[in-house]
């Protein structure tokens, strides 16, 4: 019988590893997504996942269950994002490179497709995404965090506020300001796909 989180953690916190293991197999797309969405560079995100769950390591043992594992993680979580976001950004030359060259690609969540679209349809579908995500990068942080956690992550009003120590009602505000934010850029799209059918 699989263990919840709560029975990993109770594991974990009297030293079995592999409880520790499968806790961060079970959060660790999640926590990475996070990341990524926040961050928008795929090594910034891949070293961010490795020092929340390190965090998530060396502090385990003061989790006292007051909120579920879940609600505890994403706070560790978006705490490091926000940190990270403070900070000045220098570039290796490494990563001037790869920026120059275009070598990075980034990873975008997984995308709900029909089974078997058309070709066109396939391409509208990239396109629509495409812009989605780019809108969504464009919102302030907090705002784009708020957007994450609801729609990407899945939480609810009451675990977001709590992983981000913010009252429900200032979610419930970020998130009603952000979506009208996103519809507004990607109104113009719309108007833009209608005007041109019009036209053809």
């Amino acid at each position: 019988m699989e263990c919840n989180d709560a029975q990993l953690v109770d594991k974990s916190q009297k030293g079995d590893m592999e409880a520790f293991r499968m806790l961060i197999k079970r959060h660790e797309k999640s926590v990475y997504n996070l990341a990524y969405r926040m961050l928008k560079n795929v090594e910034d995100a891949k070293d961010a996942a490795q020092e929340i769950f390190l965090k998530v390591f060396a502090s385990l043992n003061s989790f006292r269950g007051e909120s579920s594992f879940a609600t505890w993680l994403y706070r560790i979580a978006t705490n490091e994002c926000i940190n990270r976001l403070k900070r000045p950004k220098f570039l290796s030359l490494e990563e001037l490179r790869r920026e120059y060259e275009n070598e990075e690609k980034p990873i975008e969540p997984p995308q709900l497709i029909d089974a078997s679209p058309l070709p066109e349809e396939l391409a509208e579908q990239r396109e629509i995404q495409q812009l989605v995500h780019k809108a969504m990068d464009e919102l302030p942080d907090h705002y784009r965090l708020v957007i994450t956690l609801r729609y990407l992550q899945g939480l609810p009003y009451d675990e977001i506020a709590e992983a981000l120590g913010l009252p429900v009602g200032t979610v419930k505000t970020y998130l009603f300001r952000a979506k009208n934010i996103l519809k507004t850029k990607l109104q113009r799209f719309v108007d833009q796909t209608f005007l041109l059918e019009r036209k053809v």
